[in-house]
């Protein structure tokens, strides 16, 4: 994920948080004090965003030098080291926050994908994320979906046709929507529909929709609407699916189930960044 879009992000990163110097850092610390530092885990988690972290310190200082004790995705146990960090004081305390905060979100993502995906572990069904992603942060985000083990839906509106309720609506039918998308859409695309009802099933199967997702049903109204696809189509289960009941929709005929949640309610693990106290001789 070191790519000239998360260089930009660091970059953006910085300014925000350092465009105007580090007035504490550089008032206390001279340009010839050095200071070693690691990072640590403070729970269970599991690691995603350790190399872009070690970035923002080269991006800081490259006379900053950082050694990866850690992976990305490893499970980490509290008092695990993920990196260490040298060189000039003023410049690691510089990049210490934009540091934390890149892993901190990115390990929160991986370590909910994690029991995301053990969750369904055994019932052949793919736990996927959404487009609900913070602004910018997409790649990195689904990165650390597949980090933690669940899957990537679409990236973007430009990877295949996924009709929604606002387009059939606009279009005037579900049917007459699929038709459009058939006509203009290139020949290797997927033409994916939303159904929130067992008739809007009944009419996507009729459509020769590739794959149906079923909007805001209950388990047993799952249960109805793979029955009425009898294999027709690939089943996606999206909508009111939480971590608690992840394992009622992983039935029997559903392949996929995406949940936005895996980004858009991912909290930030607890990572902290210590220099350990100098001792004076």
């Amino acid at each position: 994920m070191l790519t000239p879009r998360t260089d930009h992000l660091i970059d953006l990163a910085l300014e925000e948080d350092a465009g105007l110097g580090d007035v504490t850092s550089r008032a206390i610390f001279p340009a010839r004090h050095t200071s070693r530092a690691f990072i640590e885990a403070k729970q269970d988690l599991v690691l995603c965003g350790v190399e872009i972290a070690a970035r923002v310190f080269a991006r800081v200082d490259p006379a900053l030098k950082v050694t990866l004790t850690a992976r990305d995705g490893d499970r980490l146990k509290p008092g695990a080291v993920v990196l260490r960090v040298s060189g000039p004081t003023a410049a690691l305390l510089t990049a210490e926050r934009t540091a934390l905060n890149f892993i901190q979100r990115l390990s929160g993502i991986a370590t909910q994908a994690r029991r995301y995906a053990d969750a369904v572990k055994g019932t052949g069904v793919r736990v996927v994320d959404t487009r609900k992603t913070t602004p910018g942060w997409r790649a990195l985000e689904k990165y650390a979906v597949r980090t933690g083990g669940c899957v990537n839906h679409r990236a973007s509106l430009g990877e295949h046709v996924l009709i929604k309720d606002n387009h059939i609506a606009a279009a005037g039918s579900l049917t007459k929507a699929v038709q459009l998308c058939r006509e203009a859409a290139p020949h290797s695309a997927k033409i994916e529909v939303e159904a929130k009802t067992l008739t809007e099933v009944k009419e996507a199967v009729r459509a020769g929709a590739g794959v149906i997702l079923l909007d805001n049903m209950t388990p047993a109204q799952v249960q109805a609407a793979v029955a009425a696809i009898g294999g027709a189509a690939t089943v996606e289960v999206s909508g009111g699916v939480r971590y608690e009941t992840l394992r009622d929709y992983a039935l029997p005929g559903v392949d996929v189930i995406s949940i936005g949640a895996l980004t858009h309610s991912a909290t930030a693990v607890d990572l902290s960044l210590t220099i350990p106290l100098k001792r004076k001789r």
